[in-house]
């Protein structure tokens, strides 16, 4: 079976009995793997291994056969980044707003949101001076 169609096998939570069927099978192991030739074989025999273990156990597999959904999927580091880009955007909008006058209740309360423990009336009029850093 390609790697690519190989069903992700599951964690197996730690307990007595996974623990004496996981001895069992090591066991059972060394002497296939002493008898595998190459690296292909040997990582052959450990993914039957782990498979082995999770019918026993009762983990459930993905079908084999099926490309799973994690490789077509976004990496959850690139959704959490495209997140904080998307709200640095929003809060930029919402400070571009403000500055150019628009005082609704909304738009002041999202204003002091973003600067949290500074206290800064937002009425002063040199506001737009210290919201530019100016």
């Amino acid at each position: 079976m390609p790697l690519k169609n190989r069903p992700r096998i599951p964690s197996i939570p730690l307990s007595k009995r996974n623990w004496a069927v996981m001895t069992a099978l090591n066991l059972m192991l060394v002497t296939y793997l002493e008898a595998s030739r190459d690296l292909c074989e040997t990582d052959l025999v450990l993914f039957g291994e782990a498979v082995a273990a999770c019918r026993i156990i009762g983990a459930k597999l993905p079908m084999a056969g099926r490309v799973t959904k994690q490789s077509s999927a976004i990496p959850a580091w690139r959704k959490r980044l495209e997140d904080r880009i998307a709200k640095a955007r929003a809060l930029i909008g919402i400070l571009t707003s403000f500055r150019s006058g628009n005082i609704r209740p909304r738009v002041v309360h999202s204003v002091k949101m973003a600067f949290p423990g500074t206290n800064m009336s937002l009425f002063q009029p040199d506001i737009t001076q210290k919201l530019t850093g100016a």
